[in-house]
């Protein structure tokens, strides 16, 4: 049944909202990993620029060494070119032939002692070597056909600096920086080369850079030709085309920064570049991006390494929270639970006390009421056999009155929880609808019916009379709270309830649930529904004992029955059978018919101490063709059968005065006189268990003179074959 809540049950249960720890932790736990993963972003990006900017300052710095450096050497250069030129002056082929030898000591003098100079050489304006520093006499070398040659022919009196390129007398890597010479009256008169060590160049990017993987240092001309670089490279290798290095070198850009894809070893630089002086030439450094990268993301990895320690244990700490607050939760419900447990214990229990006296007084009556009953029954059934000598419709009176009365004193003796039972197993499916046809008469016709049973209800184990009662009972209920005219509602499926329900039962239960759209209840009397003789229904108009029933069905059944109402709105009572799991017996439609009363012979010992029901069971038998015997105890009985006396069966109540009751009796007969048949009548469900392991028929009072007859002839034949 619904439990009232904390105050009604006099315990104030302390109040947590489990769920709004848990979105409060949640939400910490989410914050303590967006903040520091967004404190770590935000520090790691300009972490990572300013990394590109000391990358991008140390590439500066290298070019502006670089830029220096260039401008001596060419500085130089120019110099010694100049010294030459004036050396040289307007004089002809032939002259410098002539003095070839003293050239040849004055060329050492000037570019000798230089590290950076491989080699000086004084060509005509048909391209033949005529003088030069490295050897006397000189080789016969043409350079008509060189690009440095033409070119410097050209741009007269600019100087002209070559591709890189393998010089034959020095057989080094070189590059030429030509002059052309010409006479005062402006007549081409050759060109002066001096020939630059590609590796002088090499060796100081390879010192300035001090083994950095990741930084590059390159010379290019103008037009973008490569002419040193440190790292190594392919010869002939050019920058892209259309890099925006290329395109800022050919606009003349004197420095500037760009980032590319670098055309000779294909990986992605910083790159910054600076012109050197007034030539048209260019120093230009690179710094790895890649490296920039993996510089950054190892120190990432550090500091995030440092952040997340303190952060795991702070979310070690919340889901570890998290997990003790689902295990408190569960514990909390489970207390909360058997506190409500104990307390409607409790409350069952200072009812129980009271409801004792009363039930054992109730069952008393229903006891006397049922032998009363059972005379009744006997005597009317004597009537019938004799064709009622025309008091027909006197008799049928008695026998409806009766009807009404057994059916009274089954409610009390199930209120009262010694009403013997019948359980089998149903099938609500099959059996709700045809149930329903019976309520649907105590609704009247201005209730509408109406019966949803799931398709999968599961099979209960229960007494199907006390269950259709217990239907009919709501339903009367139902009728008069909606005042005859309203709905009726019957639903029916399966429900299965754990411990964390609290204040339902555990375990899987067919639920029946009966609504109606009456007036509804006060709290304070839904509270006292199922208390029996509780009625609220004018007098004379209700027991008071049909909701008792309904609990006391449910309970029987080892099941529950609850309770929802609002008052104005309505009321619900719900009905909690567990599910059987043995399958249902085939049953008939339709009872066979009752077969002829056949006569016999023999005797009976009725053992009886209520004189009216003995005399009426007795007067029964006899129309049977049976002698009857009676006994008023069982220590009487006991006492013929001492003597030897023998009968067809001994039928025996089991609530009797003396030293031995029915069941004493029986258990007697069954040691000592095993041959002797033997029956027992009893109108309360106690006795049952105890019967049941004697092996004993019991008849359950009041009972019809047709399964009567049924035990006796039973007993006559199985006395018949052992004789």
């Amino acid at each position: 049944m619904r439990y009232p809540d904390n105050l009604e049950l006099g315990l104030p249960l302390p109040s947590r909202n489990f769920q709004l720890t848990r979105r409060i932790l949640r939400i910490v736990l989410i914050a303590s990993i967006l903040f520091p993963a967004g404190s770590l972003c935000v520090y790691e990006y300009f972490d990572y620029q300013s990394r590109l900017a000391d990358a991008n300052e140390a590439i500066d710095r290298l070019d502006r060494v670089a830029e220096e450096h260039a401008v001596k050497v060419l500085d130089l250069n120019q110099q010694m070119s100049a010294r030459i030129i004036e050396l040289l002056g307007d004089d002809d082929d032939e002259l410098i032939r002539k003095h070839e030898q003293q050239l040849h000591n004055r060329l050492q003098l000037i570019g000798g002692d230089f590290p950076q100079v491989s080699g000086v050489g004084i060509f005509n304006a048909e391209g033949r070597l005529l003088a030069g520093s490295r050897t006397y006499p000189v080789p016969p070398i043409y350079v008509a056909n060189r690009e440095d040659f033409n070119s410097a022919k050209s741009a007269l009196p600019d100087p002209y600096f070559s591709l890189p390129m393998h010089g034959r007398m020095s057989q080094a890597e070189v590059f030429n920086t030509t002059i052309a010479r010409s006479a005062s009256d402006g007549r081409f008169l050759g060109v002066v080369s001096i020939s630059l060590r590609n590796s002088y160049f090499s060796k100081f990017y390879r010192d300035l850079i001090a083994g950095n993987p990741a930084l590059a240092i390159g010379l290019y001309r103008q037009d973008g030709s490569l002419l040193v670089r440190y790292p190594n490279w392919a010869p002939g290798t050019h920058s892209a085309v259309n890099s925006p290095f290329s395109e800022a070198l050919r606009n003349h850009q004197q420095f500037g920064r760009v980032r590319l894809t670098s055309s000779v070893d294909g990986t992605e630089r910083l790159l910054s570049f600076r012109r050197v002086g007034d030539y048209p030439l260019y120093v230009a450094s690179g710094y790895a991006a890649s490296a920039v990268v993996a510089q950054w993301f190892r120190h990432l990895m550090i500091v995030a390494m440092v952040i997340m320690l303190p952060c795991a244990a702070i979310w070690c700490l919340i889901l570890f929270s998290l997990r003790q607050l689902d295990a408190e939760r569960l514990s909390w419900e489970r207390w909360q639970a058997e506190q409500k447990r104990r307390l409607s214990a409790e409350e069952s229990s200072r009812a129980l006390h009271r409801m004792g006296a009363l039930g054992n007084l109730v069952a008393n009556v229903a006891h006397d009421f049922n032998n009363l009953l059972m005379v009744v029954a006997a005597n009317t059934d004597i009537a019938r056999t004799k064709n009622f000598n025309g008091l027909e419709r006197e008799v049928m009176a008695v026998e409806r009155a009766a009807s009404g009365a057994q059916s009274l004193a089954r409610r009390l003796l199930s209120v009262a929880r010694k009403q013997p039972l019948k359980p089998e197993v149903v099938m609500p499916l099959a059996w709700l609808p045809a149930i329903a046809t019976f309520a649907k008469a105590a609704l009247g016709d201005n209730v509408q019916l109406l019966v949803d049973v799931a398709d999968d209800a599961w099979p209960v184990y229960v007494d199907a009379k006390e269950l259709e009662f217990s239907i009919m009972n709501i339903a009367v209920n139902a009728r008069d709270a909606m005042n005859g005219r309203g709905r009726f509602a019957i639903r029916c499926q399966n429900v299965r309830y754990s411990a964390a329900d609290v204040g339902m039962p555990v375990g899987e239960f067919v639920m029946l649930a009966f609504s109606d759209d009456g007036v509804g209840m006060r709290e304070d009397v839904a509270r006292r529904a199922f208390e029996p003789l509780f009625t609220t229904k004018a007098h004379g108009s209700g027991t008071g004992l049909g909701l008792a029933q309904v609990q006391a069905m449910c309970e029987d059944a080892g099941g529950s029955a609850a309770i929802e109402t609002v008052e104005g709105h309505g009321t619900t009572v719900r009905l909690y059978l567990p599910r059987s799991r043995v399958a249902a017996a085939a049953s008939h439609a339709h009872p066979p018919p009752e077969a002829a009363r056949e006569s016999t012979q023999g005797t009976v010992l009725v053992v009886e101490d209520n004189e009216e029901v003995a005399a009426g069971v007795a007067a029964v038998l006899e129309t049977f063709g049976l002698d009857v015997r009676v006994a008023a105890t069982a220590d009487e009985a006991s006492d013929r059968l001492e003597h030897g006396e023998t009968f067809e069966l001994v039928l025996s109540d089991i609530q009797m005065p003396g030293e031995q009751n029915g069941l004493d009796l029986a258990e007697q007969i069954r040691v000592r006189w095993p041959a002797q048949n033997v029956a027992l009548m009893t109108g309360f469900s106690e006795d049952l268990d105890r019967a049941a392991a004697i092996g004993v028929t019991v008849l359950s009072k009041p009972f019809d003179i047709a399964t009567l007859h049924e035990v006796v002839m039973d007993a006559c034949q199985r006395r018949a074959q052992a004789s």
